[in-house]
């Protein structure tokens, strides 16, 4: 990927969509880093979230499958029933292992891999969603040096996962969504400038 930078994002069942639309919708064609997308579907989920997702963004949206090259500007979505997680600074993994804060897939095994495998290159983002899920793997990005993301709760649908992130996550900005599009691009660029 030339540059350590990969961008999580976790969504819910409540408000999520929404919200991920409204992000994705501000990102230019040429953003520069991957994308990985956390959205808490059931396990027969008929896979029509890319599409959905697609219809926001110029940007390329597709399932992530084990083994999966991270590419710059493209929007990888977890499988439903399946944890994503990252390998290596290239590569993407599956983990069908046990349910994590109740969920498969979950937010915070694929933040606490992003941790481990990119530091602080790696930015989190939490949106509006319920339960838990996010908290524990956002706190894993910040004490690897990365940066914290959470949609401010009075701006979420459903305010309890961006509320659980700020108390247990220690995200450095918390704001509306309209604004986390402009400060992604801000962040990926200064860590490309540095």
């Amino acid at each position: 990927m030339g540059w350590q930078t990969v961008i999580s994002w976790l969504l819910a069942s409540t408000g999520g969509l929404d919200a991920l639309s409204t992000l994705v919708s501000g990102l230019a064609q040429d953003f520069p880093a991957a994308l990985l997308i956390v959205l808490h579907t059931a396990p027969s989920s008929p896979r029509l979230l890319a599409a959905i997702v697609s219809r926001s963004t110029s940007l390329p949206v597709r399932y992530a499958e084990d083994g999966d090259t991270l590419e710059n500007g493209c929007i990888f979505i977890a499988p439903p029933d399946c944890h994503m997680i990252v390998r290596d600074p290239c590569h993407l993994g599956s983990d069908c292992g046990p349910k994590v804060q109740f969920v498969r897939p979950s937010i915070d095994k694929l933040f606490e891999s992003v941790a481990q495998v990119f530091g602080t290159g790696a930015i989190g983002v939490v949106l509006s969603g319920r339960a838990h899920d996010g908290s524990n793997g956002l706190s894993a990005i910040t004490a690897a040096g990365g940066v914290g993301v959470v949609q401010d709760p009075l701006d979420a649908r459903a305010a309890e996962m961006p509320a659980s992130a700020i108390a247990g996550g220690h995200p450095k900005f918390v704001l509306p969504v309209v604004q986390i599009a402009a400060l992604l691009s801000r962040l990926v660029q200064e860590e490309i400038d540095s």
